[in-house]
C-alpha cells in the first residue's frame, strides 16, 4: 500500500535542483496515475486548440452532465512552476472540479521554461481566455458573460494575472495555493512547510528556470501580489494549504482583495502540503477540498 509518506519520498527524489525539466516532467506523469484516484464522469471531454500568439496552444474540454444552463466555464491553468505538468497530469482535478461544480472547464497547456521563458505562458494564458470569452468554446455552451479563471501553484498565479488584466471580463477567481511573487524566495519559512513539490530550492529553480533576468521579478505579470489597485477584480475563492512555504503571500493577497472591496473566501486545510489537490488516493482532505472549492465556483458563476 502506498503511505503518504512513501509517496511524498519518491515526489520529493524528482523534484531536486539536479534533475532535468524533462525528467521532471516524467517524473511527474508516472506518479500522478499512482497518487489520484480516477474521477467521477463527464459527459463529454474533448482536446482542441485554441489560437496562440505564435502557435496553437493546445486545450482539454470537460462538460459535466448537466452543465449550468447560463452558459458557467472555468478557463483552468495547471500548476508546475511554468516548468512542469500538463494537462494530463491536472487531468483528474480539472474533472473532479467540472462534475461537482457543473461548470464546464477548458484546461490550457501553455508554454513551459525553460525553453519558454516569461512572459510566454503568460502570453498563452492571455490568448487562451481571449479566445474562450471571444465564443472560441461557444459550441460546448460556454458564455462570454460567466467565465472563470483558476489554477494551482503557478497556474494559481496565471489566474491571478489573467484576473487583473481582463478585469470586467473575468467573472470569478478559483486560486489554489498560489505562487503570487518571486521577488524574494529566501524568506524565512518553518522547516515543515518544505515539502515534496515545493521547497526553497524548487522556488530558487523556478526563479531561474521562468526569469529572462532578475528584472522580471517585479513585473506584475510574474508577482501579482505586488500590483498597485486590485479594485473592481472578479470575487475569489483562495485554497490554502498548512504546511506549504505560500500560505502567507495567499494570505496576504486575500488581505489586500478585502481591502479593495473585492469579494474574497480563503480556507485552509491542514495537516496537507502544497500540491495535494493531486494526491486524492494518498490524502482523503484533496476530495473534500476539491468538491468545497467546486461549490465556492459553482455559486460564483450562479
Amino acid at each position: 500500500m502506498l503511505t503518504p509518506e512513501k509517496a511524498f519520498a519518491d515526489l520529493a527524489a524528482h523534484f531536486t535542483p539536479e534533475r532535468t525539466a524533462p525528467g521532471m516532467r516524467e517524473a511527474l506523469r508516472r506518479m500522478i496515475p499512482i497518487t489520484e484516484l480516477d474521477p467521477p464522469g463527464v459527459e463529454v471531454i474533448e482536446d482542441l486548440t485554441l489560437p496562440g500568439p505564435s502557435e496553437p496552444i493546445p486545450v482539454r474540454v470537460w462538460r459535466p452532465f448537466d452543465a449550468a444552463e447560463n452558459g458557467a466555464g472555468l478557463v483552468y491553468y495547471h500548476g508546475g512552476g511554468f516548468v512542469v505538468g500538463d494537462i494530463d497530469t491536472h487531468a483528474a482535478l480539472c474533472q473532479r472540479l467540472a462534475a461537482a461544480s457543473g461548470v464546464r472547464v477548458v484546461s490550457v497547456d501553455y508554454r513551459k521554461a525553460p525553453e519558454h521563458a516569461f512572459p510566454a505562458a503568460v502570453n498563452d494564458a492571455l490568448a487562451a481566455f481571449d479566445a474562450v470569452h471571444e465564443g472560441a468554446l461557444a459550441h460546448h455552451g460556454f458564455a462570454p458573460g460567466r467565465l472563470a479563471v483558476g489554477g494551482d501553484s503557478a497556474g494559481g498565479n496565471l489566474a491571478a494575472v489573467i484576473a487583473q488584466h481582463r478585469r470586467g471580463k473575468v467573472a470569478f477567481q478559483l486560486l489554489f495555493y498560489p505562487l503570487l511573487q518571486l521577488v524574494e524566495i529566501k524568506r524565512a519559512r518553518q522547516p515543515w512547510q518544505e515539502g515534496p513539490l515545493l521547497s526553497r530550492e524548487v522556488l530558487k529553480r523556478v526563479k531561474e528556470s521562468y526569469l529572462r533576468s532578475l528584472d522580471d521579478v517585479r513585473d506584475v505579470r510574474v508577482s501579482p501580489l505586488l500590483a498597485d489597485d486590485l479594485k473592481g477584480l472578479a470575487p475569489a475563492f483562495i485554497l490554502a494549504a498548512e504546511l506549504d512555504p505560500l500560505v502567507n503571500e495567499g494570505a496576504a493577497y486575500a488581505d489586500r482583495l478585502a481591502a479593495s472591496g473585492v469579494p474574497v473566501e480563503r480556507v485552509v486545510f491542514n495537516t496537507v502540503p502544497h500540491g495535494f489537490l493531486n494526491m486524492t488516493r494518498i490524502l482523503p482532505q484533496a476530495v473534500e477540498a476539491i468538491v468545497k472549492a467546486a461549490k465556492a465556483l459553482e455559486k460564483g458563476l450562479a
